[in-house]
């Protein structure tokens, strides 16, 4: 460091955030690609399982751009796990409908999720890692809740 370099008063919030969720995407891509999904694909099939939902309420829920939702979504197609049928609700709309061979793949997925979510999480003690869940649950339900108006937005690292 040289003495022209500003002092630091508060821990790079930034840096440790960005890396950390780097790392815990590239571990999430890895441990998924073995079953053949990507993160997005599991996204979709988790959320279309829940309840109806439309391909444009699926990729406001998994942050995706309509291209990088229909190229999801033909994906799960051709995979055979999920299928584009009209909605029982609203005849005007359709829905993503996971097949049974989606909805296995889905469990399965989920396992490996939550497997994936507690390695990360296993060097903490339990006090730390609950005090880190409920502090960035905090941060992401208020402070950090919506990003900011900007004419150059940052970009979004998504996988």
């Amino acid at each position: 460091m040289t003495a022209m370099a500003p002092a630091r008063t508060e821990p790079d919030l930034s840096y440790l955030l960005d890396h950390t969720s780097h790392v815990l995407r590239t571990r999430m891509a890895a441990a998924l690609s073995e079953i053949g999904l990507t993160a997005r694909m599991h996204c979709v099939l988790v959320h279309a399982l829940e309840e109806e939902r439309t391909q444009i309420q699926l990729a406001e829920i998994g942050d995706m751009d309509k291209t990088t939702m229909v190229v999801t979504v033909d994906a799960l197609e051709k995979a055979g796990l999920a299928e584009r049928r009209p909605s029982a609700k609203d005849r005007r709309a359709r829905i993503i409908a996971v097949t049974e061979k989606g909805a296995a793949v889905a469990a399965r997925s989920q396992e490996i999720v939550d497997e994936v979510h507690a390695g990360a999480l296993a060097s903490l003690a339990a006090a730390d890692r609950e005090a880190l869940l409920r502090g960035l649950r905090l941060l992401a339900e208020g402070g950090l809740e919506a990003p900011s108006e900007t004419p150059r937005p940052a970009r979004r690292a998504r996988q």
